[in-house]
């Protein structure tokens, strides 16, 4: 009689939809675990401390089930890029049986304990002793797209509709880079709990993210004014905020600006909204990109998808760069020029100020950071050094805040 272990193993063997799974490094670690069935010793051995360590290290020692199934609920295949195109009739009734065949064998697959590999091992007697040295993953329990048989199938395409598939449906950050989008796998998790003051502009920015998100009219928008007033980290805690309800975001650099309709190509038909960020933009009066952003904003031929909104931090309002050697100049047409660096600015829909905050709302700001980091220290003396921190490095601003912050509550944690 076959073991479960040998079975599983050419059940992994014989995926087909699902096959992409196998290239993924904790199945493919288990798929090695399972077809040494019939290795010596050694080479068995190295293969479950390899799998083990590499379980251990995604966090899924515990979580066998969940590790597998995770894997194949991120996986992009037929199945599920159809799923997410909202396309099933396009999937063949043969195409579908495998598709379910591959479920049934995934979720079989992900339920394989320790010891129902040992059982599965032909040299057994010769580990011995040793084999209860070996360490012990736990089965766990399938992610919930996975979790009965039955729905599988009909959860799977709800989940791949709603939150597309591959690496759209594992990540919500990415990057544009050598021509392509590239997932930011550790992308900065900053809330907008954490971000203190400028209620009223951060408030206009996530109002129109959420009528962006419903499908109410919303505008590209720039947020811009003095460094360290906290644009970017705006932006970036309301992608955490929002992921959830089918937010991604895609940071294009401002000299890549002209691959922008090869972008929206790649995101246009996928079922999430997608901000293209395009952060600390400046532009010197002879810059290129400066006339592409503006036909990316609005005039070009390659129409922004209902998809896609862009948005956009600048330390200056006038977006171009100008000198005072360019005013007395002799342009002919000064006033058309003057024109011509202001519309930019103009064809963002929604443009909202952080401009650095007086000495009032600065120590507000030090005194919420203070609290929430509970600091043990006096107002008197937090608001003295506060401001001293501030004039040391050359103004008040919401970032100066955390750093004095930062810097106290290190100093507190030494004293204790």
């Amino acid at each position: 009689m076959m073991s479960l272990a040998k079975e599983a193993a050419l059940l992994m063997s014989s995926l087909s939809i699902y096959r992409g799974i196998l290239n993924r490094t904790v199945p493919k670690a288990f798929f090695k675990l399972l077809c040494a069935y019939d290795k010596p010793p050694l080479e068995f051995a190295g293969a479950w401390g390899e799998f083990f360590r590499l379980l251990s290290d995604r966090g899924f020692a515990d979580d066998l089930a969940g590790c597998i199934t995770e894997t194949a609920l991120f996986d992009e295949n037929r199945f599920s890029m159809l799923a997410a195109d909202n396309r099933m009739d396009e999937l063949s009734a043969e195409a579908l049986a495998a598709t379910k065949r591959d479920i049934a064998a995934i979720i079989k697959i992900s339920r394989i304990t320790p010891e129902q590999v040992l059982l599965g091992y032909e040299h057994r007697e010769e580990l011995g002793s040793f084999e209860h040295s070996l360490p012990r993953w736990g089965v766990g329990k399938p992610c919930e797209e996975f979790s009965t048989l039955r729905q599988c199938v009909d959860r799977l395409v709800n989940y791949y509709a709603k939150n597309g598939c591959g690496m759209f449906a594992r990540y919500r950050a990415f990057i544009w880079r050598n021509g392509g989008i590239e997932p930011v796998v550790h992308p900065d998790n900053i809330t907008m709990s954490s971000l203190k003051g400028y209620d009223i502009p951060r408030g206009l920015v996530v109002d129109n993210t959420k009528a962006f998100l419903n499908g109410i009219h919303c505008n590209n928008c720039l947020l811009y004014g003095d460094r360290g007033t906290g644009k970017s980290s705006t932006v970036k805690a309301i992608l955490n905020e929002f992921y959830k309800d089918g937010l991604r975001m895609v940071e294009m650099p401002k000299d890549r600006l002209g691959d922008f309709p090869i972008l929206v190509d790649k995101i246009a038909a996928l079922p999430l909204k997608f901000i293209i960020f395009i952060d600390d933009l400046s532009f010197s009066s002879d810059d290129k990109t400066y006339a592409q952003l503006k036909a990316v904003l609005e005039g070009g031929l390659a129409a922004r998808p209902d998809n896609t909104l862009i948005y956009a931090t600048s330390n200056r309002r006038h977006l171009v760069k100008e000198n005072y050697s360019e005013r007395a100049g002799d342009d002919m047409h000064r006033n058309d020029t003057v024109q011509e660096n202001l519309s930019l600015f103009d064809r963002f829909g929604l443009a909202v100020n952080f401009s650095i905050p007086d000495k009032t709302k600065y120590l507000a700001i030090v005194h919420s950071l203070a609290e929430e980091k509970g600091l043990e220290i006096d107002a008197e003396t937090l608001e003295r050094e506060a401001e001293q921190w501030a004039v040391e490095r050359g103004g008040r601003s919401p970032r100066c805040a955390r750093q004095f912050v930062a810097i106290a509550e290190a100093r507190q944690i030494k004293k204790d």
